[in-house]
């Protein structure tokens, strides 16, 4: 009966050592989904970037000026209308430092900002611009600012 008692024990605890290191792996995934803007952080370059999708993949583009309207050529982000879900602001830091995104082309709208201290937003869908439209995929316009009210995180 000893026996069976200790082959029971050996066996519970190989089932958990099984089930730890899934969640572990589940865990480091989730990580590593998140931590490719980090990965691609190409340091301050003056730049400010928006992606297709989350965690800055699918570069819709770059600039480093204004572009007034995201769906048309000349900006940085031709044909990039409604379509960011990440963005990342590796603008240089002091003076105009903070990128404004806005919910209408022209400057129009609501808006949302990421500063260059907080370098990136990772998932648009977690923010809200001031017009109380959701951020995922409603970014028409941007600009380089000194200041903003609504800093997106």
């Amino acid at each position: 009966m000893r026996k069976l008692g200790i082959s029971i024990a050996a066996l519970g605890l190989a089932a958990a050592g099984l089930v730890v290191p899934a969640t572990a792996a589940q865990a480091s995934a989730s990580g590593t989904a998140s931590n490719h803007c980090n990965d691609i952080w190409p340091g301050r370059n003056g730049y400010v970037y928006a992606y297709d999708s989350t965690y800055c993949y699918g570069k819709l583009g770059g600039t480093a000026g204004n572009d007034p309207d995201w769906n048309k050529a000349g900006g940085g982000f031709e044909n990039a209308s409604d379509k960011a879900s990440s963005v990342l602001n590796s603008g240089y830091s002091g003076g105009n430092d903070i990128v404004k995104f806005y919910y209408l082309a022209n400057y129009g709208g609501g808006y949302g900002c990421v500063s260059a201290g907080e370098s990136f937003v990772d998932n648009l869908a977690r923010n809200t611009l001031t017009n109380g439209s959701n951020a995922n995929n409603n970014i028409r316009s941007h600009k380089w600012v000194s200041s903003c009210s609504n800093l997106m995180h």
